[in-house]
């Protein structure tokens, strides 16, 4: 599997897209984007697992670290990729096209094709996104090779419609339970049922109004919503136990430590156990590099409501937005597909950027 990244962006996402490259199985991708990036003399090309790095060494006064994952969903006859008319607007349909070959299709042509860049890069290419956070690469990367994370500004290829979106909010969740008495349903008046007893937790959920947040200019709306509930053991048994998982997205002004606090304010009286956590970013978009970014790439700023690895680059002291063709919305979805008009706007904006052009 070659890829060839002298050819244009488009043609470039629809050779990415049809490697399959499900979040676990990425290496043939790896594989082919680990070869286009070595036909460039001027990187520096370093392998990690299934995660590819390269980079420029010209002794720049900045460096840019420039990410984008390399895994999707799984596939749902959705490849090989085809090209649709959407009102008049030619896209590309398909897994991964907007979640987020696209991104990585753009960035391996800038790669190969600006040796002269007015910022030394670092371009990354990671496995294993979308699972949990143990197998992502570029933690894994991270926590051996920090040192390829010194930069002044950071850029992730995330969905974003050709905009700039800052930061991202912080993620939370937690396990809310209730207990009772198991009996026989027939007898229901001998126990307890903690089902029942979990009522009030989804009262206080289904009243609670999601606050929108201003952070350094960008109004990050926060929400808490229960996404799964259980409980019983039979059908006609009593359930002694209840669990209702809870997913609380918080403003990147908050700590851990305050989402935390808000949920056991907001569920107060319940049993609850935080089962996992990840920091926001904040937006980084004050810093003089950010905006000469905004201004080169003619984009609009906006929030990241979702949770994205920019907040491990913010965690590094890097501050870090997202930035890649394809609607966020479509993201996972089955009809996923991105205007080849946005696939080509942002690698003419990232060019500008990154040329001085």
């Amino acid at each position: 599997m070659v890829l060839d990244p002298t050819a244009s962006s488009p043609d470039l996402t629809r050779a990415i897209c049809d490697i399959p490259s499900v979040s676990g199985d990425e290496r043939s991708l790896a594989d082919a984007v680990e070869e286009a990036a070595r036909t460039a003399g001027h990187l520096e090309v370093i392998r990690h697992g299934n995660t590819i790095v390269a980079r420029t060494n010209l002794g720049r006064a900045q460096r840019v670290v420039i990410a984008g994952h390399i895994d999707t969903v799984p596939v749902n006859d959705n490849l090989p990729v085809r090209d649709v008319d959407i009102d008049g607007e030619p896209h590309i349909r398909g897994r991964g096209t907007v979640d987020m070959k696209a991104g990585v299709a753009v960035q391996l042509k800038l790669a190969v094709e600006i040796a002269d860049p007015a910022v030394d890069i670092t371009w990354m290419w990671y496995d294993n996104e979308e699972v949990e956070a143990s197998k992502n690469g570029l933690g894994l990367l991270a926590a051996d090779r920090p040192d390829l994370f010194e930069a002044d500004f950071a850029i992730l290829g995330e969905p974003t419609a050709g905009q700039v979106e800052g930061g991202c909010n912080g993620t939370l969740r937690a396990v809310v339970r209730t207990h009772g008495v198991r009996a026989h349903s027939a007898r229901s008046w001998v126990g307890e049922n903690a089902i029942h007893g979990a009522a009030p937790i989804l009262t206080r959920l289904a009243e609670y109004r999601a606050r929108e947040i201003q952070v350094e200019g960008l109004g990050y709306r926060e929400g808490l919503n229960a996404v799964r509930i259980g409980g019983g053991v039979a059908g006609n048994v009593i359930p002694d136990l209840c669990e209702v998982e809870v997913n609380y997205r918080f403003a990147p002004s908050k700590t851990i430590a305050d989402a935390e606090a808000h949920v056991r304010s907001v569920l107060a009286g319940f049993e609850i156990e935080i089962t996992d956590a990840s920091d926001g970013a904040r937006p980084g978009l004050d810093a003089p590099i950010a905006q000469e970014f905004l201004r080169a790439v003619g984009a609009e700023a906006r929030p990241k409501y979702g949770w994205t690895d920019v907040a491990r680059f913010s965690a590094l002291g890097v501050p870090a937005v997202n930035y890649g063709p394809g609607d966020p919305h479509l993201a996972h979805h089955d009809e996923e597909r991105v205007p080849v008009s946005q696939i080509v706007d942002v690698e003419r904006g990232l060019r500008a950027w990154l040329t001085a052009s």
